[in-house]
């Protein structure tokens, strides 16, 4: 027996963790924990201390980053899975939709056609490319990414943050990508932005104090995948795995890093506005090279 082991989560035993609540005492979760006055308290003690329940938004139990404790801690991560299927079939019955939504930064059709791509103002594809797939094993593979390290990470952040790492980390990651790879080169695909949560992951398993080699390595084998991939043949955009993970990481540094206080809303949405402008920036750059 391995006494060493930290103890299971009381909602879910296969997850070892060493947070207990300041209440019962009961061990809990990221998942799980919910910030109180002092340390952090299972939903089972929140629930009975707010009565009826019905208590206002001010007081609501709040999670680590601070956003209101929702009764879904996955719901966001739902959504974002369907939106991504639905677009994946969207793409299926009318293939040219792909080629309107994908990452391109700059086409030339001959016969008179136009010049397309973000170079000539379709800043939009910088944003439905990352939900945009068409092969089944790429979605697949993205989507049960974004399950197992999405959900744990939103009940973490509340869905306000969560989405904001998310959608900064595609945007991130296709800014890179529009940056360094020719302007004729398609990309799509949500690896950017799921990559974008492990580097936010990274950032949450550090404040909770908890052991990082485990998700050190899984960074790691996913870098190796990405410059390396099983088979050779796979076209895998390792501008979009690194400008997600980067990003990720620093959104969640500004989501994580304030401790409780009345300064922290600001600092972690003036995080989000300096790494948008950040990522606007070197967009602009880019633009700039191609016009």
């Amino acid at each position: 027996m391995d006494t060493d082991r930290l103890p299971g989560c009381y909602r879910h035993p296969d997850r070892d963790t060493g947070i207990r609540c300041t209440r019962c005492e009961r061990p809990i979760c990221p998942e799980c924990m919910i910030s109180a006055s002092v340390g952090f308290q299972c939903p089972d003690c929140v629930r009975e201390g707010s009565g009826t329940g019905h208590r206002p938004a001010a007081n609501a139990p709040r999670t680590l980053a601070g956003g209101v404790v929702a009764d879904d801690p996955r719901l966001v991560t739902k959504i974002l899975i369907a939106l991504n299927a639905a677009v994946f079939l969207a793409g299926l019955a009318a293939p040219a939709l792909v080629i309107r939504l994908e990452l391109l930064g700059r086409y030339v059709e001959f016969f008179g056609a136009p010049v397309e791509g973000v170079s000539t103002g379709q800043y939009y594809r910088l944003v439905t490319s990352v939900f945009l797939h068409v092969e089944w094993w790429h979605i697949i593979g993205n989507m049960i990414g974004l399950w197992v390290i999405g959900g744990p990470l939103e009940a973490a952040l509340g869905r306000a943050r969560y989405l904001a790492v998310y959608l900064l980390s595609g945007l991130g990651a296709s800014a890179l990508v529009y940056l360094l790879t020719p302007p004729n080169t398609p990309t799509l695909g949500a690896s950017g932005a799921v990559f974008g949560l492990l580097g936010a992951t990274v950032v949450l398993v550090r404040r909770l104090r908890h052991e990082m080699r485990p998700v050190i390595v899984m960074v790691v084998f996913m870098l190796v995948l990405t410059f390396v991939p099983l088979g050779g043949s796979l076209n895998v955009s390792w501008q979009a795995h690194v400008g997600g993970l980067v990003t990720g990481a620093l959104v969640g540094l500004g989501m994580l890093g304030p401790t409780a206080g009345r300064g922290r809303a600001l600092l972690q949405w003036g995080t989000c506005v300096a790494v948008f402008l950040l990522v606007a920036a070197v967009i602009l750059l880019r633009t700039g090279e191609l016009t």
